[in-house]
């Protein structure tokens, strides 16, 4: 019932939107720089979101930039529907601009896959080396053909398992356990390697499915863990960051080329600023949400990571000779760079 009414909601605003846009397009009309006009932002998160605040931020950044005439409209908390149905949205056209994590994304730009393979990135320093090196930009800019610009990443952390009951503290403790995975072929692919059983839910009913008993656990990045109240159900937290998915922002490809050079520079300038801002919020977020996770009654453990390094070592080279395979490599040559 629920998802009937999520799909209804967004042909409505669909229908409603598009009434406006579609001339424009057909037409290649750009947008006016004299005129005041508003870039519609919808989102899954909550407004409590690291995320959430950046995006915010980025709207005051773009005001002010473009003294008013370029404005964006933060729609949060799934209202436009889930994050898939966001991008086919931002993909028609109907709304300007989604958030979007790496692993949903996968579905529509299959380059994303490699956020999605475990233990790619050596640690943080490696991830944010790759993301603001040449080939961060590439996958950034991947899903040009699919009608998707991409302007930033945002930093969603490293994800990591969550359960019911007993910890993750090496590979054979997921063996028999109903794992929740967002809907990634690679992301089912990694559980599985791990030797869990991956089960692909819709996040918005994961907390119902924790509760009862449909799912062992799952995994995620602390702030998303505490910010939705897992902890009431899920006691044991291990630190296996496993793999690092960061959010993109990401405009629709007919927006953007109706921009002119400037106010594309606007929306870049004020995309980067707002991507700065939320990689600090989200280093506090992380700290704040574990410190208050264990307050709550919640283990959370470090494991060693080299068995479940080595336990997917068979998943990556499977992947030898395909183009995430070659993404790989490419991100392991530069696991040593200064």
């Amino acid at each position: 019932m629920a998802k009937s009414t999520s799909l209804m909601a967004v042909a409505l605003l669909a229908a409603l939107f598009a009434a406006t846009a579609v001339y424009a397009f057909r037409t290649g009309a750009t947008v006016s720089t004299s005129e005041p006009h508003t870039l519609k932002l919808g989102h899954s998160l909550d407004q409590g979101h690291p995320v959430h605040a950046a995006l915010e931020f980025m709207a005051e950044r773009l005001d002010e930039k473009s003294s008013g005439t370029l404005r964006m409209e933060v729609i949060p908390n799934g209202q436009l529907g889930a994050e898939t149905e966001c991008v086919s949205l931002v993909q028609r056209g109907v709304i300007a601009m989604t958030k979007v994590s790496a692993a949903p994304l996968e579905n529509f730009v299959p380059e994303m896959a490699i956020f999605g393979v475990p233990y790619v990135f050596e640690d943080e320093q490696h991830y944010w080396r790759v993301l603001e090196s040449d080939l961060g930009r590439e996958l950034l800019l991947a899903g040009e053909k699919q009608g998707l610009h991409g302007l930033c990443y945002y930093d969603a952390g490293a994800r990591s398992f969550y359960t019911v009951s007993k910890p993750i503290l090496e590979p054979a403790d997921l063996a028999g356990l109903l794992i929740r995975v967002q809907e990634s072929p690679t992301s089912i692919a990694m559980v599985e390697a791990l030797g869990g059983s991956p089960t692909p839910v819709d996040f918005s009913d994961l907390y119902t499915n924790l509760q009862q008993g449909v799912l062992d656990g799952a995994e995620n990045n602390p702030p998303s863990f505490y910010t939705n109240r897992h902890y009431e159900v899920c006691k044991q937290y291990s630190l296996d960051e496993h793999t690092r998915t960061p959010d993109l922002l990401v405009i629709s490809q007919r927006w953007w080329s109706r921009l002119n050079t400037q106010q594309q520079q606007w929306l870049a300038e004020a995309a980067a600023e707002s991507a700065e801002f939320e990689r600090q919020l989200w280093k506090e977020k992380t700290e704040e949400a574990l410190t208050k996770s264990k307050e709550k009654g919640v283990e959370v453990y470090t494991p060693d990571l080299q068995a479940f390094r080595e336990q997917v070592k068979p998943l990556l080279e499977s992947y030898r000779g395909s183009r995430v395979g070659d993404l790989i490599d490419r991100i392991q040559k530069m696991a040593d760079d200064p």
